[in-house]
């Protein structure tokens, strides 16, 4: 017998039907007037993580939605990640009303606002980002994906088929927007902790929003003190990883020292690594990799990592 009972599945299943944690996030974007518009979402998540040569984030909302609108008209807006103060959580709770105009709720607004790191490079207009977030991911609406470029704002009522299946409109009150990843903001204090090593005390104070559950409140959690939790090492055996090296090419091959050094390197991640020293071997006329120069690969892909991060 089972120790489950079933819930019925219903509109906003994630806030009526489960117990889901989400972010909370303030997501700015273009009126039609240049000035900037805020409206929390939850329904926000990474979507191309690897792999293609952008990253990208997705948003569901409303697509009659302000955000919404915005995004159509000129596919830019910022993702901001408050703090889990409950004053910063009733700020943002002031700015979902579904309806609002910004001319209406924009001038009670108290986040704090300041140009765009990408406006100031580019001097392309973009959506202001909230000062008082932790971090802020600015976006571009990928609009060419799935024949989306030809919807356009202005519908407040419901839009007609045919829909789309993954982005722009998708039904007729619905919309979801994959979003190109432009630049990622951080705070200076939480940028150090990643770029020198996390610690239990260097984890920004995020809230956990739990949704609109009983048609009365937010529900949201606040941060609380860190849990690390060692990763389980699983090391391959050395004629595992040689198989899979001696397929990469068939001229430039490995010693056993340095396969040795990627025993640890999980199985889906291994063929991309050697694939690299591979790169690096043909770029600098070695035909067999040892130990060494596995070492000054690996400290090649440290510096350019810390360039990376210093250049973001």
């Amino acid at each position: 017998m089972s120790s489950f009972e079933n819930l019925r599945i219903v509109d906003n299943f994630y806030q009526t039907s489960l117990f889901f944690p989400m972010p909370t996030v303030i997501i700015s974007t273009l009126c039609e007037d240049g000035s900037t518009n805020c409206g929390p979402y939850s329904l926000v998540q990474p979507y191309y993580v690897a792999g293609k040569d952008y990253y990208a984030m997705l948003l569901s909302c409303r697509n009659s939605s302000n955000t919404a609108q915005n995004i159509l008209r000129n596919g830019k807006c910022a993702l901001n990640f408050i703090d889990d103060k409950p004053s910063t959580f009733k700020e943002a709770v002031k700015l979902s009303w579904p309806g609002d105009k910004p001319e209406e709720k924009m001038p009670k607004c108290k986040f704090h606002l300041e140009t765009s790191l990408l406006e100031e490079e580019s001097g392309e207009k973009r959506p202001m980002v909230l000062s008082d977030a932790i971090e802020v991911i600015e976006c571009t609406w990928v609009c060419e994906l799935d024949g989306a470029d030809k919807d356009v704002a202005g519908e407040l009522n419901g839009y007609k088929p045919p829909y789309h299946d993954f982005n722009g409109i998708t039904s007729e009150f619905g919309a979801h927007f994959i979003l190109k990843i432009d630049k990622i903001l951080m705070k200076k204090k939480y940028k150090n902790a990643i770029i020198n090593g996390v610690k239990a005390k260097d984890f920004p104070p995020l809230p956990v929003d739990y949704g609109y559950r009983d048609s009365k409140n937010f529900w949201f959690h606040r941060k609380r003190r860190m849990r690390a939790e060692l990763l389980t090492m699983r090391e391959a055996s050395l004629t595992s990883v040689r198989y899979a090296a001696d397929r990469i090419d068939d001229k430039i091959k490995f010693t056993d020292e340095a396969l040795k050094t990627v025993l640890a390197v999980p199985r889906v991640f291994l063929p991309l690594v050697l694939k690299g020293c591979v790169d690096w071997a043909r770029e600098n006329d070695v035909e067999l990799i040892d130990e060494t120069h596995m070492k000054i690969i690996q400290d090649k892909r440290a510096k350019e990592k810390a360039a990376k991060n210093k250049e973001k």
